[in-house]
């Protein structure tokens, strides 16, 4: 049998693709597919793209009664979440699924309302055996749940934090950095008042954005007017009042810029509402990048924030303490930073530089 003979047998159709398969496919050795599917944090962002490229290309899953001969007894990890914004969750749990199918890893999945359940909604999880633990907004930045789970030596990691802790992993992008770039793509486009929809203030990623919002303003040399600047909860209701507060000034804002979709899409509504057209009369730009985002008319122009792979890489970390726990070992707490992306769609414009529409209908 000649070389291309052996290539075909061992791709031929009807058979399911093994690790060396993977490992053809992605230019790697089967030990590299092995450490990226048992979560080994220390193998090259890069070098982990092309495996999980391979993976999802010949739609491997590994075999958990091999898994099991070699010893690897199976990851159970919790996921403990508070959240407003079904759609952020949406995303994040697809991620988390996604990853939890290729590493043999059981998922626990627990809601807790929030207003001082949430260290005994994490103490159940760990009661109920997990390994790890997995804090996605607003319970990334809990210090209470936190100290619950290094007190019983149970693995974090949290997500979309704005503040890594020292005691737990982290997976976030550079909040202060996305919205700076948001605010200065405003203003490059003609935009003087600028409103701002703030997250929820119970999240460090909100102030975060806030100070980005702020400082691309200080840097065009446009003063701040606090009266540009609305409280919201990162939920659309909150976003209905904070655009009627905006939008019902005697000189309101030609843009705003809400800190999440959800937010943003009220405040599109409201515009609506009130027959200010976007982005004709009004330019609103979101943040997350969310399906909410393209399935409202005009679909926003927003941060890319890549939810779905931040869950991803929190799984990859938290399997991968428990495993090097199991070891023997003592992991430091690592923070990943992911690269956000402005993606620019139809709700944004220059400043409409004749009247507006509602006042040329009413003349």
């Amino acid at each position: 049998m000649d070389a291309e003979q052996r290539k075909a047998a061992k791709t031929r159709p009807g058979r399911p693709p093994t690790i060396s398969d993977v490992a053809r496919t992605a230019g790697v050795s089967p030990m590299t597919v092995s450490r990226v599917i048992n979560g080994d944090t220390r193998v090259r962002p890069a070098t982990r793209e092309r495996v999980d490229a391979a993976i999802s290309k010949l739609n491997y899953t590994p075999n958990p009664a091999a898994r099991s001969l070699a010893g690897a007894e199976q990851i159970r990890i919790g996921l403990l979440y508070s959240n407003p914004s079904a759609a952020y969750l949406s995303e994040f749990l697809v991620g988390m699924l996604d990853q939890a199918s290729r590493g043999d890893i059981q998922l626990v999945i627990e809601k807790c309302e929030p207003g001082g359940h949430e260290v005994e909604a994490a103490r159940h999880l760990v009661s109920g055996g997990v390994h790890g633990l997995i804090l996605p907004p607003p319970l990334c930045d809990s210090t209470a749940i936190l100290a619950a789970l290094t007190e019983a030596n149970v693995a974090a990691v949290v997500v979309a934090t704005g503040r890594p802790p020292e005691s737990a992993s982290a997976v976030s992008i550079d909040d202060h950095a996305a919205s700076l770039a948001m605010t200065r793509h405003l203003i490059a486009l003609g935009h003087r008042r600028i409103g701002f929809v703030c997250g929820n203030p119970n999240q460090t990623a909100s102030a975060r954005r806030l100070d980005g919002y702020r400082n691309a303003l200080a840097e065009a040399e446009i003063a701040i007017d606090d009266n540009l600047i609305a409280p919201g909860l990162f939920s659309y209701r909150s976003g209905l009042d904070a655009a009627e507060h905006l939008l019902t000034q005697e000189d309101r804002p030609t843009a705003v810029f809400a800190s999440n979709d959800d937010m943003a899409a009220a405040v599109v509504a409201v515009a609506h509402r009130h027959g200010i057209d976007v982005p004709g009369d009004l330019s609103v730009c979101g943040f997350d990048d969310t399906a909410i985002a393209t399935t409202i008319w005009p679909e926003l122009t927003t941060i890319h924030q890549p939810i779905a792979d931040m869950s991803r890489a929190a799984l990859d970390l938290v399997a991968g303490e428990v495993r090097r726990r199991r070891a023997g070992e003592r992991p430091a707490a690592q923070h990943l930073l992911l690269d956000f992306k402005l993606v620019r769609r139809q709700s944004d414009a220059a400043p409409r530089r004749r009247p507006p529409a509602v006042a040329a209908r009413q003349s």
